[in-house]
């Protein structure tokens, strides 16, 4: 469940390139994607951290802590869906410069287009997982994260409002470009 250390340098870049300030992250799991964003934030750039486990929430900041990161760091133990709805009913929409979704493969679309609304013109959407082990190109596997990734990236190749990208990075990347 954790991305790999080339997955978190490429974001990390990929952040300072953009010049980012803020951005959200919906799954945490231990924190290093968190970490690896938050140490190419400027001093003043911050993260909001969704996730659902207060035991991996708990691990993720203590690593924060460690790094000295921590007070970049806006962490939120509830459902994704719920926050990024309580972001967006208090005027977060268009605020964001970067996403990162790596949680719940099912809710993986629902996710999508709250970020969607919350990241800006020009910014990204990653979005993890996209390959799932090359199971999304095998038509016999049915479960319901393939199922739910693989109409996401259907969808995602047909959506006009981004620039869309998939790379063959860890378990694959896809980054969302606002248009």
């Amino acid at each position: 469940m954790q991305i790999s250390p080339d997955q978190g340098a490429f974001m990390a870049l990929l952040v300072q390139l953009m010049g980012a300030k803020k951005t959200l992250e919906i799954g945490v799991f231990t924190g290093y994607s968190s970490l690896a964003v938050a140490l190419a934030l400027p001093a003043d750039g911050k993260i909001t951290a969704c996730d659902v486990s207060p035991h991996h929430g708990e691990i993720a900041q203590r690593y924060w802590q460690k790094a000295g990161v921590r007070e970049k760091i806006d962490f939120h133990l509830a459902p994704a869906l719920e926050t990024l709805d309580r972001l967006l009913a208090t005027g977060a929409e268009g605020t964001y410069d970067f996403v990162f979704i790596d949680a719940d493969k099912r809710n993986y679309d629902g996710y999508y287009e709250k970020s969607l609304q919350l990241v800006r013109s020009g910014g990204i959407i990653a979005i993890d997982n996209v390959l799932w082990g090359g199971s999304v190109a095998d038509p016999t596997i049915q479960d319901h994260d393939t199922v739910a990734i693989r109409e996401l990236n259907t969808k995602l190749h047909g959506d006009d409002r981004i620039t869309l990208s998939l790379l063959a990075i860890a378990d694959g990347l896809t980054l969302a470009l606002k248009r």
